[in-house]
């Protein structure tokens, strides 16, 4: 069901809200419109009766106060606005927004060009005749009616795009975002036109299209960067309203690439913008091309939050088509990619001084996110395939390893921790998901097996299997990986058996997998064995 911002102006979450993405979603408060909506109700009486008196329509009517919306758009600012605000507070309900005929659209479109045209008189001439802040309400007044108007009401709608209302709509928003002045009432205007292209564009195709057409990209551009939270939570709400793969396809003309730029930045920067987080993963993401565009521009630290997204979007358990599937491979293919080319940045680490190292941090999060991949049988199995990556994993883990035995740093073991504190290092875990990769590249596949054996692989990763603060589940992932080692592999697993005879295994290690060494006729046999209760 499309989103609407509802009739009477209370909040609403984006659909798809319980998409994983921080720990809180405090709900959004989509401006003042509730509590002035309130406050105007009382308003509806009186002039009803007024209105009552020349048509003979029941007081507070939509034929009255249509009548009363018709007679004021020849008279001044403060009469319009009195005839507007009764009528938005009708279309607060479903049934007026169901009777209302074309003419009152017709009258909301003609006193908003007078509007524009009193603003524009106001503000170059500081003409002293028109008051700036009634013309102001007046917008801003007129935005909310026809918001209200638009919701679960295609027939409104229609009638707005083909009166032109959109196009309207989108020249007053640039008029306004020209006024440089920053104060409430401008920025109610703004905030509430924005809300009714949102509405008008819920569930209706062609609407979507007809602000594309006007608004893209120039609009989005000047709303995104606004200084107003609102301002850009609502346009978010737009774009995400509009998209579609193929304009998702536009954003990688380079003009145009700074709009999808500029909703990263969004999400990066306001916690709780829920629309710009659903426009990257329920859109952007879609397209692989698209996401190495961005990625190519962006600092380590708008990487770091695209990687972010993606493992959000990558950790979803909900089914995927054949097509969305093509995408995750896509995307696999790039950041193993990625990962190999950086990921010795991540020895920058070792040093205090760079502790912070935001290069460093992207490594980090490319191999979060292929670990996360290769949990899923299709993506392992494109992974397990690509030539390089089990190779870089290893390299990197025998790199790290040496570097932590070599001097005192983050990639030394340690057993110092009682368990109440918390390490924030950014390399926490790093061996720990080395040693992941690595055996679920392992899982199943008897040449990816054979090249840990040739690279020397096996004797690191039991070097590995102690306990380490530095790396929690240190041991079980390796664990894990010589399990998917040594499965119908023989020669793995008398490997294993020698380097325990010699003392370098850890035969605790082995015992917890159920795994013991046998001497059978002068060889070495590694068998199963019933676990011990611990």
């Amino acid at each position: 069901m499309p989103a609407y911002i509802p009739a009477g102006g209370a909040a609403i979450l984006p659909p798809g809200s319980g998409a994983p993405r921080r720990a809180h979603y405090p709900p959004a408060r989509w401006g003042r419109a509730a509590a002035i909506s309130a406050r105007r109700g009382a308003e509806l009486g009186r002039t009803g009766q007024v209105m009552a008196a020349a048509t003979g329509a029941e007081p507070g009517s939509l034929p009255a106060v249509a009548a009363q919306l018709g007679r004021a758009v020849a008279a001044g600012p403060e009469a319009r606005l009195e005839s507007v605000r009764v009528l938005a507070g009708l279309f607060r309900e479903a049934q007026p927004r169901e009777m209302a005929e074309e003419s009152i659209f017709q009258n909301l479109l003609e006193i908003l060009m007078c509007a524009s045209s009193e603003i524009k008189q106001a503000y170059k001439n500081s003409c002293e005749l028109v008051d700036l802040d009634t013309c102001l309400l007046l917008v801003a007044e007129c935005f909310r009616c026809l918001r209200n108007a638009c919701v679960e009401c295609a027939k409104n709608q229609h009638v707005m795009r083909n009166l032109g209302l959109i196009s309207t709509s989108v020249n007053l928003i640039k008029l306004l975002h020209g006024i440089q002045i920053k104060e409430e009432l401008l920025l109610t205007a703004l905030r509430c036109s924005l809300q009714f292209l949102g509405n008008i564009a819920a569930g209706n195709r062609d609407s979507q299209n007809s602000i594309w057409k006007c608004a893209f990209p120039d609009l989005f551009l000047t709303c995104l960067t606004y200084s107003d939270e609102k301002i850009v939570a609502y346009c978010c709400m737009v774009l995400f309203t509009c998209l579609s793969s193929e304009k998702v396809r536009e954003l990688l003309d380079p003009g145009n690439l700074t709009v999808a730029l500029c909703v990263l930045k969004v999400y990066k920067d306001q916690l709780e913008s829920e629309w710009s987080f659903l426009i990257v993963t329920d859109h952007l993401l879609k397209c692989p091309e698209l996401v190495k565009a961005l990625y190519a521009k962006l600092s380590n630290q708008e990487r770091v939050t695209l990687l972010e997204l993606i493992m959000a979007k990558v950790s979803e358990k909900n089914p995927v088509t054949s097509e969305e599937m093509n995408v995750f491979v896509r995307h696999a293919d790039f950041l193993a990619d990625c990962f190999q080319e950086k990921c010795e940045a991540v020895l920058k680490l070792t040093s205090a001084a760079d502790a912070d190292e935001e290069e460093a941090l992207v490594t980090i999060r490319l191999l979060d996110v292929l670990c996360e991949m290769t949990s899923n049988n299709t993506q392992l199995e494109h992974l397990q395939t690509l030539p390089g990556l089990l190779e870089t994993a290893i390299d990197t883990l025998r790199l790290t390893h040496l570097a932590g035995k070599q001097a005192v740093n983050i990639f030394t073991a340690t057993h110092a921790m009682t368990g109440q504190e918390e390490i924030s290092h950014p390399a926490v875990g790093f061996k720990s998901h080395l040693i992941r990769l690595i055996g679920n590249l392992c899982y199943k596949n008897r040449e990816n097996q054979d090249k840990v054996y040739e690279l020397d692989g096996i004797p690191l990763i039991l070097d590995n299997c102690s306990i380490d603060d530095n790396n929690p589940f240190v041991n079980q992932w390796a664990v894990y990986a010589i399990r998917n080692l040594t499965e119908q592999n023989e020669r793995n697993q008398e490997l294993i058996a020698q380097v325990e005879e010699k003392g370098l295994a850890d035969n605790s290690a082995l015992e917890s997998m159920g795994l013991e060494i046998e001497k059978r006729d002068d060889k070495l046999i590694l068998r199963s064995v019933r676990k011990k209760p611990s």
